[in-house]
Protein backbone atom coordinates (compact mmCIF):
# COMPACT_ATOMS: atom_id res chain seq x y z
CA UNK A 1 0.00 0.00 0.00
CA UNK A 2 0.91 3.33 -0.86
CA UNK A 3 -0.05 6.70 0.80
CA UNK A 4 -1.01 9.11 -1.94
CA UNK A 5 -2.40 13.05 -1.71
CA UNK A 6 -4.35 14.14 -4.68
CA UNK A 7 -6.32 17.25 -5.36
CA UNK A 8 -10.02 16.23 -6.38
CA UNK A 9 -12.99 18.87 -7.09
CA UNK A 10 -10.61 20.94 -5.41
CA UNK A 11 -10.10 19.34 -2.05
CA UNK A 12 -7.05 17.45 -0.97
CA UNK A 13 -7.43 13.80 -0.03
CA UNK A 14 -4.90 11.64 1.47
CA UNK A 15 -5.14 7.84 0.93
CA UNK A 16 -3.49 4.44 1.11
CA UNK A 17 -3.68 2.88 -2.25
CA UNK A 18 -2.45 -0.42 -3.92
CA UNK A 19 0.25 0.53 -6.73
CA UNK A 20 -2.43 -1.87 -9.06
CA UNK A 21 -5.46 0.41 -7.78
CA UNK A 22 -6.96 2.39 -10.67
CA UNK A 23 -8.45 5.73 -10.72
CA UNK A 24 -11.49 4.90 -11.60
CA UNK A 25 -11.75 2.16 -8.25
CA UNK A 26 -9.88 4.59 -5.56
CA UNK A 27 -12.58 7.67 -6.94
CA UNK A 28 -15.36 5.33 -5.89
CA UNK A 29 -14.00 2.94 -3.42
CA UNK A 30 -11.79 5.71 -1.19
CA UNK A 31 -13.53 8.69 -1.75
CA UNK A 32 -17.22 7.33 -2.27
CA UNK A 33 -17.03 9.81 -5.53
CA UNK A 34 -19.85 7.02 -7.47
CA UNK A 35 -20.92 9.97 -10.30
CA UNK A 36 -17.34 8.14 -12.15
CA UNK A 37 -19.20 4.91 -13.64
CA UNK A 38 -16.96 2.09 -14.44
CA UNK A 39 -18.41 0.08 -17.80
CA UNK A 40 -15.74 -1.92 -19.80
CA UNK A 41 -12.62 -1.29 -17.89
CA UNK A 42 -10.71 -1.65 -20.57
CA UNK A 43 -10.56 2.36 -21.55
CA UNK A 44 -12.68 1.49 -24.26
CA UNK A 45 -16.61 2.43 -23.43
CA UNK A 46 -15.22 6.07 -22.08
CA UNK A 47 -17.91 6.06 -19.09
CA UNK A 48 -15.23 6.61 -16.46
CA UNK A 49 -13.85 9.75 -18.14
CA UNK A 50 -12.65 12.31 -15.79
CA UNK A 51 -10.21 15.51 -16.30
CA UNK A 52 -6.90 15.13 -14.72
CA UNK A 53 -5.21 18.39 -14.71
CA UNK A 54 -8.12 19.11 -17.06
CA UNK A 55 -7.29 16.61 -19.42
CA UNK A 56 -10.15 14.21 -20.29
CA UNK A 57 -8.48 10.78 -19.24
CA UNK A 58 -10.08 7.12 -18.89
CA UNK A 59 -9.82 6.32 -15.14
CA UNK A 60 -10.31 2.73 -15.63
CA UNK A 61 -6.71 2.06 -17.16
CA UNK A 62 -4.73 5.20 -15.17
CA UNK A 63 -3.25 4.15 -11.99
CA UNK A 64 -4.15 6.19 -9.14
CA UNK A 65 -0.33 6.21 -7.68
CA UNK A 66 0.46 7.75 -11.54
CA UNK A 67 -2.05 10.90 -10.14
CA UNK A 68 -0.11 11.72 -6.86
CA UNK A 69 -0.22 15.60 -6.88
CA UNK A 70 -2.03 15.63 -9.43
CA UNK A 71 -5.75 17.63 -9.75
CA UNK A 72 -8.43 15.53 -10.23
CA UNK A 73 -12.34 16.77 -11.76
CA UNK A 74 -15.06 14.07 -11.60
CA UNK A 75 -19.15 14.90 -12.64
CA UNK A 76 -19.57 15.90 -9.38
CA UNK A 77 -16.88 19.24 -9.45
CA UNK A 78 -18.87 20.97 -12.05
CA UNK A 79 -20.99 22.83 -10.00
CA UNK A 80 -19.64 25.94 -10.86
CA UNK A 81 -18.10 25.03 -14.31
CA UNK A 82 -19.87 27.63 -16.66
CA UNK A 83 -19.49 24.97 -19.62
CA UNK A 84 -21.43 22.47 -18.15
CA UNK A 85 -24.20 25.16 -17.00
CA UNK A 86 -24.69 25.51 -20.30
CA UNK A 87 -24.05 21.65 -21.15
CA UNK A 88 -26.55 20.01 -18.55
CA UNK A 89 -29.63 21.96 -19.59
CA UNK A 90 -28.88 21.20 -22.83
CA UNK A 91 -28.52 17.74 -22.60
CA UNK A 92 -32.05 18.09 -21.01
CA UNK A 93 -33.82 20.05 -23.75
CA UNK A 94 -32.47 17.68 -26.52
CA UNK A 95 -33.26 14.15 -25.04
CA UNK A 96 -29.21 13.46 -24.88
CA UNK A 97 -29.76 10.83 -22.00
CA UNK A 98 -31.77 7.93 -20.83
CA UNK A 99 -30.29 5.36 -18.70
CA UNK A 100 -27.80 7.63 -17.86
CA UNK A 101 -24.30 5.17 -17.48
CA UNK A 102 -22.60 7.19 -19.86
CA UNK A 103 -23.38 10.63 -18.90
CA UNK A 104 -20.61 11.51 -16.91
CA UNK A 105 -18.53 10.63 -19.58
CA UNK A 106 -20.26 11.88 -22.21
CA UNK A 107 -20.52 15.43 -20.54
CA UNK A 108 -16.61 15.01 -19.40
CA UNK A 109 -15.77 15.08 -23.21
CA UNK A 110 -18.69 17.02 -24.59
CA UNK A 111 -17.17 19.86 -22.35
CA UNK A 112 -13.50 19.16 -23.93
CA UNK A 113 -15.11 19.57 -27.44
CA UNK A 114 -16.96 22.45 -26.86
CA UNK A 115 -13.86 24.35 -25.36
CA UNK A 116 -11.42 22.93 -27.89
CA UNK A 117 -13.42 22.59 -31.29
CA UNK A 118 -15.20 26.32 -30.64
CA UNK A 119 -16.19 25.56 -34.74
CA UNK A 120 -16.89 21.60 -34.75
CA UNK A 121 -20.05 20.87 -37.42
CA UNK A 122 -21.74 17.91 -36.61
CA UNK A 123 -19.29 15.27 -38.65
CA UNK A 124 -16.36 16.81 -36.33
CA UNK A 125 -19.32 16.44 -32.92
CA UNK A 126 -19.44 12.44 -33.86
CA UNK A 127 -16.02 11.73 -34.33
CA UNK A 128 -14.75 13.20 -31.25
CA UNK A 129 -17.31 11.14 -29.53
CA UNK A 130 -17.05 7.97 -31.09
CA UNK A 131 -14.62 7.09 -27.90
CA UNK A 132 -17.76 7.42 -25.31
CA UNK A 133 -20.52 4.73 -25.96
CA UNK A 134 -23.82 4.83 -25.48
CA UNK A 135 -26.12 1.88 -25.78
CA UNK A 136 -29.58 3.79 -25.58
CA UNK A 137 -30.12 7.65 -27.26
CA UNK A 138 -28.49 6.71 -30.37
CA UNK A 139 -26.27 9.96 -29.91
CA UNK A 140 -28.31 12.12 -32.58
CA UNK A 141 -29.65 13.98 -28.70
CA UNK A 142 -26.29 14.40 -27.67
CA UNK A 143 -24.87 15.91 -30.70
CA UNK A 144 -27.81 17.86 -31.12
CA UNK A 145 -26.90 19.57 -27.51
CA UNK A 146 -22.94 19.89 -28.13
CA UNK A 147 -23.93 21.96 -31.11
CA UNK A 148 -26.54 23.80 -29.49
CA UNK A 149 -23.96 24.78 -26.58
CA UNK A 150 -21.31 26.10 -29.46
CA UNK A 151 -24.15 27.88 -31.24
CA UNK A 152 -24.86 29.47 -27.87
CA UNK A 153 -21.01 30.17 -27.46
CA UNK A 154 -20.88 32.12 -30.84
CA UNK A 155 -24.17 33.89 -30.83
CA UNK A 156 -23.79 35.10 -27.28
CA UNK A 157 -19.97 34.03 -25.47
CA UNK A 158 -19.99 33.57 -22.33
CA UNK A 159 -16.74 35.36 -20.88
CA UNK A 160 -15.99 32.36 -18.22
CA UNK A 161 -16.23 29.79 -21.41
CA UNK A 162 -14.17 31.97 -23.39
CA UNK A 163 -11.13 32.25 -20.47
CA UNK A 164 -11.25 28.51 -19.98
CA UNK A 165 -10.75 28.27 -23.98
CA UNK A 166 -7.99 30.79 -23.18
CA UNK A 167 -5.89 28.60 -20.67
CA UNK A 168 -7.20 24.86 -22.03
CA UNK A 169 -4.07 23.02 -22.76
CA UNK A 170 -4.48 21.49 -26.02
CA UNK A 171 -2.40 18.41 -27.10
CA UNK A 172 -5.34 17.18 -28.73
CA UNK A 173 -5.48 14.15 -27.22
CA UNK A 174 -8.11 10.89 -27.78
CA UNK A 175 -10.90 9.76 -28.74
CA UNK A 176 -13.13 6.92 -29.81
CA UNK A 177 -12.99 3.22 -28.27
CA UNK A 178 -11.32 3.59 -25.63
CA UNK A 179 -10.97 7.26 -25.17
CA UNK A 180 -13.09 9.76 -26.51
CA UNK A 181 -11.51 12.20 -29.53
CA UNK A 182 -10.38 14.39 -26.82
CA UNK A 183 -9.81 11.89 -23.94
CA UNK A 184 -7.24 9.59 -23.58
CA UNK A 185 -4.80 12.95 -23.13
CA UNK A 186 -2.03 12.17 -20.94
CA UNK A 187 -1.73 14.45 -18.21
CA UNK A 188 1.02 16.61 -18.94
CA UNK A 189 -0.13 18.46 -21.94
CA UNK A 190 1.69 20.23 -24.22
CA UNK A 191 0.60 23.91 -25.32
CA UNK A 192 3.56 24.27 -27.88
CA UNK A 193 1.95 21.16 -29.88
CA UNK A 194 1.55 22.33 -33.71
CA UNK A 195 -1.95 21.97 -35.05
CA UNK A 196 -3.08 18.84 -36.68
CA UNK A 197 -2.58 19.08 -40.33
CA UNK A 198 -3.36 16.80 -43.66
CA UNK A 199 -0.61 17.10 -45.30
CA UNK A 200 1.56 13.95 -44.73
CA UNK A 201 5.04 15.58 -44.90
CA UNK A 202 4.07 18.20 -42.63
CA UNK A 203 3.00 15.92 -39.75
CA UNK A 204 6.11 14.48 -40.58
CA UNK A 205 7.69 17.51 -39.78
CA UNK A 206 5.74 17.86 -36.77
CA UNK A 207 7.12 14.65 -35.42
CA UNK A 208 8.69 14.34 -31.98
CA UNK A 209 9.34 11.85 -29.25
CA UNK A 210 8.00 13.33 -25.84
CA UNK A 211 10.65 11.41 -23.04
CA UNK A 212 8.05 12.19 -20.40
CA UNK A 213 5.10 10.65 -22.68
CA UNK A 214 7.49 7.56 -23.43
CA UNK A 215 8.41 7.35 -19.25
CA UNK A 216 4.27 7.33 -18.68
CA UNK A 217 3.46 5.10 -21.30
CA UNK A 218 6.21 2.67 -19.92
CA UNK A 219 5.03 2.86 -16.02
CA UNK A 220 1.66 2.07 -17.50
CA UNK A 221 2.51 -1.11 -19.35
CA UNK A 222 2.56 0.31 -22.92
CA UNK A 223 6.09 -1.93 -23.18
CA UNK A 224 6.63 -4.78 -25.31
CA UNK A 225 9.51 -7.53 -25.01
CA UNK A 226 10.07 -9.84 -28.04
CA UNK A 227 12.98 -11.17 -30.26
CA UNK A 228 13.02 -13.48 -33.11
CA UNK A 229 15.95 -15.54 -34.66
CA UNK A 230 17.99 -14.95 -38.08
CA UNK A 231 19.89 -17.56 -39.28
CA UNK A 232 22.86 -15.55 -40.31
CA UNK A 233 26.10 -14.47 -38.42
CA UNK A 234 25.67 -10.65 -36.49
CA UNK A 235 27.43 -8.36 -38.08
CA UNK A 236 25.50 -9.82 -41.37
CA UNK A 237 22.21 -8.89 -39.66
CA UNK A 238 23.79 -5.68 -37.97
CA UNK A 239 24.59 -4.27 -41.53
CA UNK A 240 21.28 -5.53 -42.95
CA UNK A 241 18.83 -3.98 -39.98
CA UNK A 242 21.04 -0.34 -40.67
CA UNK A 243 19.29 0.27 -43.87
CA UNK A 244 16.38 1.72 -43.27
CA UNK A 245 14.93 1.33 -46.58
CA UNK A 246 15.59 -2.15 -46.81
CA UNK A 247 14.06 -2.63 -43.15
CA UNK A 248 11.21 -0.84 -44.33
CA UNK A 249 10.40 -3.35 -47.42
CA UNK A 250 10.10 -6.27 -44.55
CA UNK A 251 7.31 -4.40 -42.74
CA UNK A 252 4.26 -4.69 -43.87
CA UNK A 253 2.38 -1.36 -44.72
CA UNK A 254 5.61 0.74 -44.33
CA UNK A 255 6.39 3.08 -47.06
CA UNK A 256 9.28 5.36 -47.13
CA UNK A 257 9.17 8.65 -48.95
CA UNK A 258 12.28 10.14 -48.41
CA UNK A 259 15.87 9.12 -46.21
CA UNK A 260 18.98 11.21 -45.60
CA UNK A 261 21.25 9.63 -43.09
CA UNK A 262 19.74 8.26 -39.98
CA UNK A 263 16.41 10.15 -40.59
CA UNK A 264 13.53 8.83 -42.20
CA UNK A 265 9.85 10.11 -43.14
CA UNK A 266 7.40 7.58 -44.49
CA UNK A 267 4.19 6.20 -43.62
CA UNK A 268 2.63 3.66 -42.24
CA UNK A 269 -0.87 2.01 -43.01
CA UNK A 270 -3.14 0.48 -41.07
CA UNK A 271 -7.08 -1.48 -41.13
CA UNK A 272 -9.14 -2.73 -38.96
CA UNK A 273 -12.71 -3.88 -40.13
CA UNK A 274 -14.27 -0.61 -41.62
CA UNK A 275 -11.22 1.82 -39.90
CA UNK A 276 -7.79 2.72 -42.00
CA UNK A 277 -5.44 5.05 -40.85
CA UNK A 278 -2.20 6.06 -42.57
CA UNK A 279 0.36 7.01 -40.08
CA UNK A 280 2.54 9.44 -41.50
CA UNK A 281 5.62 10.71 -39.48
CA UNK A 282 9.36 10.56 -39.00
CA UNK A 283 12.05 8.64 -37.38
CA UNK A 284 15.76 8.50 -36.59
CA UNK A 285 18.15 5.87 -35.63
CA UNK A 286 20.60 6.15 -33.14
CA UNK A 287 23.26 3.36 -33.36
CA UNK A 288 25.90 1.37 -31.35
CA UNK A 289 28.01 -0.19 -33.42
CA UNK A 290 29.99 -1.99 -31.26
CA UNK A 291 27.47 -3.00 -28.74
CA UNK A 292 25.15 -4.16 -31.94
CA UNK A 293 22.20 -1.64 -30.50
CA UNK A 294 20.19 0.64 -31.75
CA UNK A 295 16.87 3.23 -30.77
CA UNK A 296 14.61 4.29 -33.49
CA UNK A 297 12.46 6.96 -32.14
CA UNK A 298 9.77 8.30 -34.15
CA UNK A 299 6.18 9.45 -34.10
CA UNK A 300 3.76 10.37 -36.24
CA UNK A 301 -0.28 10.96 -36.89
CA UNK A 302 -2.84 10.12 -38.72
CA UNK A 303 -4.71 12.73 -41.06
CA UNK A 304 -8.27 11.54 -41.11
CA UNK A 305 -8.88 10.66 -37.27
CA UNK A 306 -5.63 12.69 -35.93
CA UNK A 307 -4.83 10.01 -34.10
CA UNK A 308 -0.94 10.75 -32.57
CA UNK A 309 1.80 7.93 -31.66
CA UNK A 310 5.30 7.93 -30.73
CA UNK A 311 7.44 5.37 -29.45
CA UNK A 312 10.86 4.21 -28.99
CA UNK A 313 11.96 0.62 -30.55
CA UNK A 314 15.27 -0.69 -29.44
CA UNK A 315 16.85 -3.84 -31.02
CA UNK A 316 20.07 -6.05 -29.80
CA UNK A 317 22.12 -8.37 -31.77
CA UNK A 318 22.76 -11.38 -29.78
CA UNK A 319 25.43 -13.93 -31.49
CA UNK A 320 24.20 -17.05 -30.72
CA UNK A 321 26.49 -19.41 -32.82
CA UNK A 322 28.83 -18.04 -35.79
CA UNK A 323 25.95 -18.58 -37.86
CA UNK A 324 22.85 -17.76 -35.98
CA UNK A 325 21.49 -14.10 -34.50
CA UNK A 326 19.04 -13.48 -31.75
CA UNK A 327 17.17 -9.90 -32.15
CA UNK A 328 15.94 -8.69 -28.89
CA UNK A 329 13.37 -6.21 -29.56
CA UNK A 330 11.73 -3.52 -27.05
CA UNK A 331 9.03 -1.49 -27.70
CA UNK A 332 7.60 1.34 -25.53
CA UNK A 333 5.01 3.46 -27.47
CA UNK A 334 2.26 5.60 -26.62
CA UNK A 335 -1.32 6.53 -28.68
CA UNK A 336 -3.90 8.91 -28.30
CA UNK A 337 -7.03 9.32 -30.46
CA UNK A 338 -9.50 7.87 -31.97
CA UNK A 339 -6.95 4.29 -32.61
CA UNK A 340 -5.96 4.48 -28.97
CA UNK A 341 -8.52 1.42 -28.21
CA UNK A 342 -5.95 -0.48 -29.85
CA UNK A 343 -3.47 -0.63 -27.93
CA UNK A 344 -4.77 -1.63 -24.41
CA UNK A 345 -5.51 -5.15 -24.19
CA UNK A 346 -3.21 -8.36 -23.82
CA UNK A 347 -4.22 -9.34 -27.55
CA UNK A 348 -2.90 -6.30 -28.72
CA UNK A 349 0.35 -7.37 -27.39
CA UNK A 350 0.38 -10.51 -28.99
CA UNK A 351 -0.75 -9.07 -32.10
CA UNK A 352 2.92 -7.38 -32.37
CA UNK A 353 4.69 -10.03 -30.99
CA UNK A 354 3.16 -11.92 -34.46
CA UNK A 355 3.82 -8.89 -36.32
CA UNK A 356 7.48 -8.82 -35.24
CA UNK A 357 7.80 -12.46 -36.00
CA UNK A 358 6.39 -12.39 -39.44
CA UNK A 359 9.15 -9.48 -39.68
CA UNK A 360 11.96 -11.28 -38.41
CA UNK A 361 10.35 -14.31 -41.14
CA UNK A 362 10.92 -11.18 -43.72
CA UNK A 363 14.71 -10.20 -42.58
CA UNK A 364 15.45 -13.90 -43.00
CA UNK A 365 14.45 -14.11 -46.79
CA UNK A 366 16.20 -11.16 -47.33
CA UNK A 367 19.44 -11.81 -46.17
CA UNK A 368 19.03 -15.05 -48.18
CA UNK A 369 18.62 -13.28 -51.74
CA UNK A 370 14.48 -13.98 -51.57
CA UNK A 371 11.87 -11.26 -52.32
CA UNK A 372 9.35 -10.67 -49.84
CA UNK A 373 5.89 -12.40 -50.63
CA UNK A 374 3.72 -10.61 -51.69
CA UNK A 375 1.01 -12.16 -50.51
CA UNK A 376 2.56 -11.55 -47.36
CA UNK A 377 3.51 -8.18 -47.61
CA UNK A 378 0.66 -6.26 -48.12
CA UNK A 379 0.17 -2.71 -48.70
CA UNK A 380 -1.47 -2.52 -45.40
CA UNK A 381 -1.59 -4.05 -42.23
CA UNK A 382 -4.71 -6.24 -41.64
CA UNK A 383 -4.91 -5.93 -38.00
CA UNK A 384 -7.90 -7.60 -37.72
CA UNK A 385 -7.14 -10.40 -39.88
CA UNK A 386 -3.93 -10.76 -37.67
CA UNK A 387 -6.21 -9.96 -34.57
CA UNK A 388 -8.46 -13.07 -35.39
CA UNK A 389 -4.79 -15.03 -35.89
CA UNK A 390 -4.20 -14.55 -32.30
CA UNK A 391 -7.65 -15.07 -30.88
CA UNK A 392 -7.33 -18.56 -32.52
CA UNK A 393 -4.34 -19.13 -31.27
CA UNK A 394 -5.59 -18.65 -28.11
CA UNK A 395 -8.24 -20.57 -28.36
CA UNK A 396 -6.25 -23.79 -29.59
CA UNK A 397 -4.10 -23.28 -26.96
CA UNK A 398 -6.82 -23.11 -24.62
CA UNK A 399 -8.05 -26.40 -25.71
CA UNK A 400 -4.88 -28.33 -25.86
CA UNK A 401 -3.85 -27.37 -29.02
CA UNK A 402 -0.88 -26.13 -30.14
CA UNK A 403 -1.72 -23.31 -32.90
CA UNK A 404 -0.02 -24.32 -36.46
CA UNK A 405 3.44 -22.40 -37.34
Amino acid sequence: MNPISIQVNGRGFSRQAEPRMHLGDFLRDELRLTGTHLGCEHGVCGACTVLVNGQPTRSCITFAVACEGQEVTTIEGYDDDAVMQRLRPAFTRHHALQCGFCTPGMLTTARDIVLRLPHADEARVRLELSGNLCRCTGYQGIVDAILDVLQQQRVAPDTQVEKLRQTLSLPRTVALGPVTTPSQAQPPARSTAKPPTADPVAAAEMAEVDPVAMAKAKAKGNAIEVHFDVPYPADQVWEFMGDLPAVASCLPGATIDSHEGERVKGTIAIKFGPMSAAFAGAARLERDDVARRAVLRGAGQDSLSKSRTQGDITYRLEALTAGNTRVHVDMIYALQGPLAQFSRSGLVKDFVRRMVADFGKQITRRLGGQTVASNELQPTVSVAGMMWSVLWGRIRGWFGKPPQP
